[in-house]
């Protein structure tokens, strides 16, 4: 055996026995089961070369700000009405590539312990934003409650309501304040993340819950310019296992609704 094919094989060896570099990236999500599934994902996704850091953000507008920006490569919190919103308002160049999980919205009450309950007249918060505030809307029609104009899509307003029978009081807050308005008001339209971070379960305290099939599944955002990166598989890959998907379902008993 020559001198050179010795070093050659002694160099092909080494080569196998280093395990190739992680990638890194950083996905931005909201606290509570957003974070609660990447924590799972993360762990699969290590095991493909995939390092991902995770970026808590406490309200809706900053993760697409900061993926618009580059400070990350990724984000998982929001759903494509609001998303399209978001593109249409500020101008973002980001694509989805992969749906997740749905978050059914609720409507709750520390005062009453069932819809029917509800007096005329009572106030209710919804969120300020036209996605979610108008998800809280287009649920209230759903059960009857009220009627919006016709053809007004997934973001009516407020302005878009018709006929009001009970005359309930509508106040708009951020998003991730509408959990703490329940000490204030008789019934608060909250998304499913907060609820859960304020101590509320989604499935025996909400006393109106949206139908789960619907346009409000959940994603996963880039940047238009990475959706053909070969991280991008990786990380959707490694979300929809069913690894992930028991997670959610034994998690969040019902709350959290796999896409997948």
């Amino acid at each position: 055996m020559s001198l050179r094919f010795l070093l050659a094989s002694v160099v092909a060896a080494a080569a196998l026995a280093t395990p190739a570099r992680s990638e890194t990236i950083k996905i931005g999500v909201t606290p509570g089961p957003h974070a609660q599934i990447l924590e799972a994902v993360k762990a699969i996704a290590a095991r493909n070369g995939l390092d991902i850091q995770i970026v808590e953000f406490t309200d809706y507008v900053v993760p697409n700000a900061a993926l618009d920006a580059g400070d990350l490569q990724a984000n998982s919190f929001q759903n494509q009405p609001y998303l399209d919103n978001q593109k249409a308002d500020r101008g973002y160049k980001i694509e989805t590539v992969a749906l997740t999980v749905n978050f059914p919205m609720g409507i709750y009450s520390k005062k009453y312990k069932s819809w029917d309950t509800v007096p005329q007249g009572a106030t209710l918060s919804i969120p300020n934003d036209p996605t979610n505030g108008g998800r809280v809307l287009l649920l209230l029609q759903d059960k009857g409650v009220l009627k919006l104009k016709a053809n007004v899509g997934f973001k009516p307003t407020i302005a878009d309501i018709t006929d009001n029978p009970k005359k309930f009081k509508i106040v708009e807050v951020d998003a991730a304040q509408t959990a703490r308005t329940l000490d204030d008001v008789d019934v608060a339209g909250i998304n499913t993340n907060y609820a859960t971070q304020a101590g509320l379960d989604p499935v025996k305290d909400a006393i109106l819950r949206e139908d789960p099939k619907g346009p409000y599944t959940n994603l996963i955002a880039v940047r238009a310019a990475d959706k053909d990166k070969p991280w991008v598989k990786t990380l959707v890959d490694s979300y929809h296992t069913p690894e992930v998907r028991e997670f959610v379902l034994t998690k969040f008993k019902g709350a959290v609704l796999p896409s997948w």
